[in-house]
């Protein structure tokens, strides 16, 4: 549809100049903290606005949300543009901009959900949601080797590829006709009680939350793996395309997983899904073991083919059990959540990086992966959380 090509055409784009934010920032300043930097600045608008974003997603309409997230991306990205051909980019026009597009991302990402909670019926959304996935994972496959490819022909390029993406995803939502919200009356509640609700609820879902704070370390791990083998990739000489080929090489496990998700659901409780992920990030240990950029690269596929289906079950878990005027604020307290620190992974990642170096700084953040994983095992609330057929069964009589 419509929806999931535009959205398929943005992710792109932004996984194309992720990988090209850190390349353009080693270059201009051979420091990998302010390239960590760059990546908190990206990153931390998604976990301050979530909450108000989701408010926004369900009180307003979604359409326009997601329309103009997309036009003030597009526009930003187009002043860096303009600012790297003219030779006058600096390392402050790069935060900024990082910045601006975080901030779209926030507003985007909660109203995204919720359109797609109105377009798919409910029996579809963990099909739709293990295809989402898919997309993704076929995305992050690819942005990255193109991003390395694009730095390779100008700086400017790959950034000129993320702003027509977001312009291809404005036009596609501009051009659907289907509602992205069932009808409501406008709420009589204030700012503060509407923020509420979706935190109750939210609360109130014992393995929900328990899967937020996990995720929350999760995406501080993640990102600082990812820092940390694009600077010793780096620094073993390695070309911006080769270093995107190694991101990529993540992509293709999580393109594995995501084709396999709907076999993994139907054999494994979305519980055991995220064990399954919490321990696969271990085994990035093995980069302290043998400190080289391809060791470090091996030992994250698993945990590539893991995220998707992880992904695919909590998000139809979530969907499912969420009425639909609570979707965005629940879709935002969840990604406040697990979001939070992210932002600490590249920007603490890359002090350690500058501090103590890539063998040190992987052995914290493997550190903080064994600790994690032990802690979703221990766990009561995921031990004994649902199926999604205990679920529909549940909701069935209702």
């Amino acid at each position: 549809m419509l929806l999931q090509a535009g959205q398929l055409l943005s992710s792109a784009g932004t996984q194309s100049a992720s990988i090209a934010y850190a390349l353009l920032t080693l270059a201009l300043t051979g420091s990998p903290a302010k390239a960590g930097l760059v990546g908190f600045a990206r990153l931390a608008p998604i976990a301050a606005l979530a909450l108000p974003a989701g408010v926004a997603a369900d009180r307003f309409d979604r359409r326009r949300i997601m329309v103009a997230a997309d036009a003030v991306r597009g526009v930003a990205l187009g002043v860096l543009v303009t600012a790297l051909v003219a030779e006058r980019g600096t390392f402050g026009a790069i935060v900024a901009v990082a910045f601006v597009e975080g901030a779209g991302t926030a507003f985007f990402a909660p109203a995204s959900a919720g359109a797609l909670r109105s377009v798919v019926p409910p029996s579809q959304l963990p099909a739709a949601a293990g295809a989402g996935q898919a997309r993704q994972a076929t995305v992050f496959l690819a942005g990255p080797p193109l991003g390395g490819a694009l730095f390779g022909i100008g700086r400017a390029v790959p950034f000129v590829f993320d702003a027509v993406s977001y312009a291809g995803s404005l036009a596609s939502l501009l051009l659907m006709r289907a509602p992205f919200q069932e009808a409501r009356e406008a709420p009589a509640e204030r700012l503060r009680a509407q923020l509420g609700a979706g935190v109750r609820f939210m609360w109130e879902q014992r393995f929900l939350r328990t899967v937020a704070l996990l995720l929350a370390v999760t995406n501080v791990i993640g990102p600082g793996i990812l820092l940390t083998l694009v600077v010793v990739g780096r620094g073993q000489g390695l070309s911006g395309g080769a270093i995107g080929l190694l991101v990529g090489a993540m992509g293709a496990a999580a393109l594995a997983g995501s084709l396999a998700s709907p076999l993994v659901r139907r054999r494994l409780a979305p519980r055991l899904i995220l064990l399954l992920e919490l321990w696969t990030w271990v085994l990035s240990a093995a980069f302290v073991l043998r400190p080289d950029v391809y060791v470090l690269a091996a030992a994250i596929l698993p945990s590539g083919f893991a995220i998707p289906n992880t992904d695919a079950a909590i998000i139809s878990y979530r969907l499912t059990i969420t009425p639909d005027r609570l979707v965005g604020r629940v879709e935002s307290v969840q990604t406040t959540i697990a979001i939070a620190a992210a932002p600490l992974g590249t920007l603490g990642a890359g002090v350690l990086l500058d501090a103590v170096g890539a063998r040190a700084t992987i052995a914290v953040l493997a550190g903080l992966a064994l600790a994690m994983a032990v802690a979703g095992t221990v766990s009561p609330s995921i031990r004994t959380a649902p199926s999604l057929d205990d679920l529909e069964a549940l909701r069935a009589p209702r």
